[in-house]
Parts: structure tokens; sequence; C-alpha cells
């Protein structure tokens, strides 16, 4: 073998070093929108939160997974010519059904009315989510809008995020069902040592580690102290029978801003960045991006995958 021979194949291995290294730093951080209850306003948050990432820097790819009532699409004033049901039918792949949306992240859109979109078999979740492992490294944020509920599909998606953000209203029945769902979350994690690892703090509880992840944000308040009333509420519930810390992520008031900017189709972060709620969603955007939410090296779409294999 020729030296100059050794020297192209010693170049060559450095470049794969060095792309190998760079694709490991690249490891997006999945972030999982929810509800307990539909109506309380979290499509429109994660789409506002996608616009304000985006235009803060990051690289941000916002997936609809409310699967059969999805509607980012109509909030972002997008038209979608396919989505993610082309995708699990293999028709489409997923490249083929990002789309650019306002602000400059990217919208992977799902289908709406669609019946069998809502209730997804095992072979159908496994597709998604190999369709969906690309996007770890293409990406700085992944924010996934899943459906309101607990049902298997929202579950798939909040089981293995790296961080959740529970959205609920001061409305009395959305205060109990976002604890119903802090609550789910809990003890699906606390019950799965293979998930998180086992007991890594030491408390002997099973919970901590899946709580440090979870975080509640109060829409719709009238006021910063009903705001503070209603998280004062679902935490100390969640402390006391779950032993669980849940983060206050704060809140975003009720501004007559956000009805006009829905009706216009243009989200309200930047149809009106100078609103109390655009102002309330870049806190919010600051507070996951500064060490609240944090990716696992591991990756969301590998750990989904092993999970559903095992299933």
């Amino acid at each position: 073998m020729t030296m100059s021979l050794l020297v192209d194949q010693a170049s060559h291995l450095r470049s794969l070093a060095r792309q190998s290294r760079a694709t490991a730093r690249r490891r997006a951080t999945v972030i999982a929108v929810t509800s307990g209850k539909g109506g309380v306003g979290k499509s429109n948050v994660a789409v506002n939160l996608a616009v304000t990432l985006a235009r803060a820097g990051k690289s941000v790819v916002l997936l609809d997974a409310d699967l059969g009532l999805a509607n980012a699409d109509v909030l972002c004033g997008v038209d979608l010519p396919a989505n993610l049901s082309h995708v699990i039918a293999r028709k489409k792949e997923l490249r083929d059904v990002m789309v650019p949306g306002p602000g400059g992240f990217r919208l992977v859109g799902g289908a709406s009315g669609l019946a069998r979109m809502a209730d997804l078999s095992d072979a159908d979740r496994q597709r998604l989510v190999d369709a969906m492992a690309e996007l770890e490294a293409q990406a700085d944020v992944i924010l996934i809008d899943t459906g309101a509920g607990i049902g298997p599909n929202v579950l798939t998606f909040t089981r293995a995020a790296d961080h959740v953000l529970v959205v609920t209203t001061p409305e009395p029945t959305a205060v109990t069902d976002a604890y119903a769902v802090v609550k789910v979350i809990a003890r699906q994690d606390g019950r799965d040592p293979e998930a998180y690892g086992t007991d890594p703090d030491g408390l002997g509880d099973g919970y901590q580690n899946a709580a440090r992840r979870v975080s509640l944000v109060v829409n719709q308040a009238r006021s910063p102290a009903e705001a503070k009333l209603v998280y004062d509420r679902i935490a100390g519930v969640a402390r006391q029978f779950l032993g669980a810390t849940l983060h206050d992520a704060g809140s975003v008031p009720l501004d007559d801003q956000v009805p006009v900017s829905v009706r216009r189709r243009i989200p309200f972060a930047m149809a009106a960045p100078r609103s109390a709620a655009a102002q309330a969603i870049a806190q919010l955007a600051a507070r996951l991006t500064t060490g609240v939410a944090t990716a696992d090296e591991s990756g969301f779409f590998r750990q989904m995958g092993q999970w559903l294999r095992k299933k």
C-alpha cells in the first residue's frame, strides 16, 4: 500500500470522525406539548412557541401529532399538499410532507377528520417512529403538538420526550384533566425503570426523574395571581400524592390579539409581537431553552421505537 494511499485513508477517517462528532452534537431537544382536554389553546401555544424559537435563531420542527384532529396548518395559514397520513400509508416520505411555516420553522402537518389516524395500530406508530427518526439530526428543537387526553397516541409521544409541557386554563375541568395527565405520565415513567434509569437520584420514590421533565403553563389567565393559584393547586397535589415536582412554566394571559390572529390565520407572535400573549410566549421559550428542557443523548425516537417493539 503506497504512502499516498495511506494518507488519503487517514484523511478520510478523520473526516468521518468529524462528521460523527458533529452528528452526535446535533441531537434535537424534543418537547411534547399536551393537555388534559381540548379547547385550552394547546396548539396555539405550540405554534407560537415554534415561531418564537425559530425567530431566535433555533432550527425548529413542529410536528402536528394531534392525529385525526390536527389544526396547526390552519393556525399558520398554510395549505398542506400532504400530511402524516400519507407517510404512514407509505405514499410519501417525511421530507415530502414537511413545509415551511411562518417565522422560519418547519411544519409536519397531521391529518384532520380521519378516524383511523386517531386510533393507530402499533404497526402504524412504528412506521411513524421510523419516518421521524431522521428529524433528530436536522433540528435544534422538535416540538410535538400531541392530542389532548391520555390515549395511546398521546402517551407514545409524551413517554420519551425530553420535556413535557402541559397546557391548561384556569377552568375547573381543565385543571382536573391537567392533573390527570401529570399523574399518568409520572406513574407511567415511574413503573418503567428502563425508560429513564433506576432511581438515579437515590430517593427511592420512582417518580422524581420523570417529574423533572414535566412543567405546567396556564393559558388564558386573567392575572398572574390566578395563574399562580392554578399552578400551586396542581403542583401541590402532584407533590403530595405522586412525590413529583412539577415545574412552573409561567402563564399566557387572556389577550384580545389571540382570537384576532386565529381568525387571520397568522400566529400572534408575528401578527402582534408586542402583545401580552406574545411576550409571555417569549418568556416561556426562554425558560425552555435555559436548562428546563434538555436533550437525552440516547435519542427520543430511538427510545420510542424500543418501547414500541417491546409491546
